[in-house]
């Protein structure tokens, strides 16, 4: 999913710090259902269905409701007037929250990309970008956070409790330098062995 937001900034919410870099957006994103959601502070309809995105967000992925967070991910897309007033609307939405910055042509491409006429929107997306469902704001408000289990059968997502069973050598999501770092940490390794087996020997290390 990272993918989709390559050369792109990301905002983390309530800290406005950037998320930016290939490994963040693949700590934030990979193996989630992405939602994309387009709204306005000021529009009558996002007034009436944001509270319950938010509700249907935080069900999912806080702790006073779930013993885990499940693998969900949003990316708030403004059509705020300006950067105030998402700044605002933001701070009223879960921390987790991502969003497109104020002023960035990425969120006319997203628009363009995902068919977006009006607001609010939901764009529903696989980790590999695929969408899954177009619009689910009518979903959303019919279903509530059941949905969100047809969304994970669709989008395949690797089950957490079996990553977690692995090696983390395995999965470890890292920067598009960790194969080179992992290698290194391999020979490290074999490095320590091989000189305990010296020193357990008496002899010296060449």
């Amino acid at each position: 999913m990272a993918s989709l937001f390559t050369g792109k900034v990301l905002m983390a919410n309530r800290e406005e710090d950037k998320v930016e870099t290939e490994r963040e957006l693949t700590r934030a994103l990979e193996n989630k259902v992405l939602l994309l959601y387009f709204a306005s502070a000021r529009c009558p309809r996002c007034q009436k269905f944001s509270p319950l995105l938010k509700e249907f967000f935080l069900r999912l992925t806080d702790e006073f409701y779930v013993e885990r967070a499940s693998q969900l991910a949003l990316v708030y897309v403004s059509r705020d007037e300006n950067e105030e007033e998402q700044r605002d609307f933001l701070r009223s939405m879960p921390k987790r929250w991502l969003a497109v910055p104020f002023g960035d042509d990425f969120k006319r491409e997203l628009e363009l990309r995902f068919a977006v006429a009006e607001v609010p929107a939901v764009v529903v997306l696989k980790p590999n970008g695929d969408v899954i469902v177009g619009n689910a704001v009518e979903e959303i408000q019919r279903m509530g956070p059941t949905c969100f289990q047809n969304w994970r059968e669709a989008a395949e997502l690797v089950d957490r409790n079996f990553l977690l069973a692995e090696d983390p050598e395995d999965w470890s999501r890292r920067s598009i330098t960790d194969p080179l770092r992992r290698l290194k940490y391999k020979l490290d390794k074999k490095k320590e062995v091989k000189s305990k087996e010296w020193e357990e020997e008496g002899e010296e290390l060449p």
